[in-house]
């Protein structure tokens, strides 16, 4: 068996099993992801380790098993179990099983969600972009600013946001529901203490695990690759082209489960890597993924584009989503972490 169906093997192996209590009365309204969300989420399949509780791998294989299937419902999957995993971290009481939840987090220029005190509690006001689940998350984990300006997070019903579709114009990750939501004095619950979303190590170790979601798009776009390698063995052309794939997927993968092992070894992390490890790892992981949706692209032509839907989707959904590592940024944010870390090991 080639190393990718051998890796879609694994991770199919992994699915959890369990129950959960969730019914979606207008399911026959949305789309393939959220109907398999939810499906997964009634199976018991998203009742997964917690990051650095000791099987943080097996915790990745279910969203690599879920980026082959379809990298839309890998994103909002991976929002659900990351809103579990902040308030476990952050102390919260433990969520309805009967909840869809989202993590609406981004904070771009031009955009501010504001919030409000009241005597009752707080309430939310403006727009959030980005919020990725916007009409099928029942409750959401969202970061606002007060006029204070510190940042603070929230948990909202999803009742009286207004999500608008028009503003995802990508046919890429089109089933994520990702769009800007308007908040019209939404009411909200504090949780955690100012930047306590961002301080805690966990931010960094569910940001690698996103990378987990990339990893599986890449095996799913690889996999036609994969079939004509063993229809024609022969042809040089193909099998360098796949050979470079085989390349990337292994390092994307050995990188993973270096990260998986390493946040295991120091969940509240003690020596102070969480984030450097982040960077390293959704910067080789995007690396590879690049390089398999190029490789990909020239071995197989304009053929699978018109003719294979599966391939096409997979390929539109992977290039979109790794725009959420942000390039140069990040690397010049990891150069700068490693650069420190050299100096102070010579000193």
């Amino acid at each position: 068996m080639s190393t990718v169906g051998t890796a879609r093997t694994r991770v199919r192996n992994a699915a959890g099993t369990g129950s959960s209590a969730h019914r979606y009365e207008n399911g026959q309204n949305t789309s393939p992801a959220t109907r398999a969300l939810l499906r997964e989420i009634e199976s018991g399949g998203l009742d997964i380790p917690l990051p650095g509780s000791g099987d943080t791998w097996l915790r990745w294989q279910t969203l690599i098993r879920l980026g082959i299937e379809d990298l839309s419902l890998a994103r909002l999957a991976e929002g659900h179990v990351d809103a579990l995993a902040i308030l476990a971290e952050l102390g919260d009481p433990p969520p309805s099983r009967s909840a869809v939840w989202g993590v609406w987090a981004a904070h771009p220029p031009g955009y501010r969600l504001r919030a409000r005190p009241l005597d009752t509690g707080w309430v939310l006001e403006g727009s959030k972009p980005f919020c990725s689940g916007a009409r099928t998350c029942t409750r959401a984990l969202v970061s606002a600013e007060p006029d204070s300006g510190e940042r603070l997070l929230f948990t909202i019903e999803n009742k009286h946001t207004i999500a608008d579709p028009g503003t995802w114009a990508a046919a890429g990750m089109s089933d994520s529901e990702t769009c800007t939501v308007d908040f019209r004095n939404v009411r909200a619950v504090r949780v955690g203490a100012p930047n306590a979303y961002t301080d805690r190590p966990g931010f960094h170790h569910g940001g690698a695990g996103v990378a987990a979601c990339w990893y599986g798009g890449a095996l799913a776009v690889a996999e036609p690759l994969a079939a004509k390698a063993r229809r024609q063995g022969t042809d040089p052309h193909t099998l360098a082209h796949f050979g470079a794939v085989v390349r990337d997927l292994r390092c994307a993968e050995d990188v993973l489960r270096r990260a998986a092992r390493e946040i295991d070894e120091d969940p509240d992390d003690a020596e102070g890597r969480a984030a450097e490890r982040a960077l390293l790892v959704r910067s080789a992981v995007v690396s590879s993924c690049t390089s398999v949706l190029q490789h990909c692209a020239e071995a197989l032509g304009a053929g699978p584009l018109a003719s294979d839907p599966a391939y096409t989707r997979a390929a539109q959904d992977l290039s979109v989503y790794i725009r959420q590592h942000h390039g140069d940024r990040d690397l010049a944010r990891l150069g700068e972490s490693a650069a420190h870390e050299h100096g102070r090991d010579r000193s």
